[in-house]
């Protein structure tokens, strides 16, 4: 199983928004500051509460200060972050900072470190981004996913006057996401925000089929008179598959004995195919017979087909391309009557390994059923 991360950006996204919805989804707190005060960043407090609004309780980040230094350079800030001791979090995070330098940098012509961030550069954008990075890893989150992000129309006033929306540094951090129009005016999706999904690595797909594990809401600073001003997550476990390309071999037989055939399965087997069975079939002119399959890996084919030639006696083979989607498995050891026993476990299903039950059975004078009934039960010794 691996973790993952839905962000529905209901009516935009902020880093202070993910951030208290990802509290709400479960994230601890004490985890988050932690990882902020590792960055060395002094007379702050982070406060993460529930607010209800338009009848939706979420919750929503404060920041609160105790300093006056609301701007900083790009590589003072990258510098802090680095500092976090978990590698993970102060990775994500450098990333997502580097990211606002570089585009900064070049929308002001300057050296990404040393450009001189305004509104980014205080205390709430290291702790947000911190914040979330450090909420992702406790969540133990493997892959995030996110919605179209709706951008305002309008205007947004900046240190450098009255800027379109979304800002200049914004629209840069957001090439390659998926946008779409949305009625509100302003700005609907921060830079930070921006950042961070760029960090992190975000997919705009569409969201994977998932068991939902939690739901957070952030409710942002913003106000508005219709809708909820929240950003949702949504939590959940998907089932790791493989999905492989592979070849079925397949050939009709009319004239090979039952010994022989179960003979050639096992030999399929041990020469390296995925899987081999008999189906029964009538041939032409009424025949009874039967055709052999085996599942094979297409490097592995080839020795494989000729086995099938050589062992049947067959004038031909059948091969097909198929595609293979496999579901994680693991295997335990139960002990029936202190006999071990094998168990194949998937996302959906577990049994005893047959060969297993069968030496049981045996050594115990136990019915087959018994044993695969009594191991299917209970990892406890029987």
């Amino acid at each position: 199983m691996s973790r993952a991360c839905v962000i529905s950006p209901f009516t935009g996204l902020a880093g202070d928004m993910l951030l208290a919805a990802l509290v709400d989804a479960g994230a601890p707190l004490d985890a988050i500051r932690a990882a902020v005060a590792d960055t060395g960043l002094t007379g702050w407090d982070l406060t993460v509460g529930p607010v209800l609004t338009h009848g939706l309780t979420g919750r929503r980040a404060v920041v609160s200060v105790s300093d006056d230094a609301t701007s900083r350079r790009a590589g003072e800030l990258i510098a802090m972050a680095s500092k976090v001791h978990d590698r993970e979090v102060a990775d994500t995070a450098v990333a997502a900072l580097r990211a606002i330098a570089e585009v900064e940098g070049r929308l002001h012509g300057e050296d990404p470190d040393r450009v001189h961030l305004h509104e980014l550069g205080g205390h709430d954008t290291l702790v947000d981004i911190v914040g979330v990075a450090a909420a992702l890893h406790a969540l133990d989150v493997q892959t995030v996913h996110c919605e179209a992000l709706p951008i305002g129309a309008g205007s947004v006033r900046t240190a450098h006057g009255v800027l379109p929306c979304p800002a200049p540094a914004t629209s840069a951090l957001l090439r390659g996401a998926r946008v779409v129009g949305t009625t509100l005016s302003g700005e609907t999706v921060t830079p930070t925000a921006a950042a961070l999904l760029l960090a992190i690595g975000a997919d705009y797909g569409p969201a994977p089929e998932m068991r939902m594990a939690a739901t957070g809401y952030g409710v942002g600073t913003r106000t508005l008179p219709d809708r909820p001003n929240v950003a949702v997550v949504r939590l959940g476990d998907l089932d790791t598959v493989e999905a492989r390309d592979l070849v079925v071999l397949e050939t009709n037989l009319d004239d090979v004995t039952g010994e022989v055939l179960g003979y050639v399965v096992a030999l399929l087997l041990d020469s390296g195919a995925l899987d081999s069975w008999i189906t029964p079939a009538t041939m032409k002119k009424g025949r009874p017979g039967h055709v052999l399959h085996a599942l094979a890996a297409p490097e592995t084919a080839d020795g494989i087909e000729r086995r099938m030639l050589v062992e049947t006696g067959s004038l031909g083979v059948r091969r097909t391309g198929v595609r293979r989607t496999a579901l994680p498995r693991s295997t335990d050891t139960v002990h029936v009557h202190g006999l071990p026993v094998r168990r194949k476990h998937g996302p959906h299903h577990g049994k005893p390994e047959y060969d297993d039950a069968v030496t049981v059975a045996r050594r115990t004078g136990l019915p087959l059923r018994t044993v695969l009934a009594l191991a299917a039960e209970s990892p406890e010794e029987r």
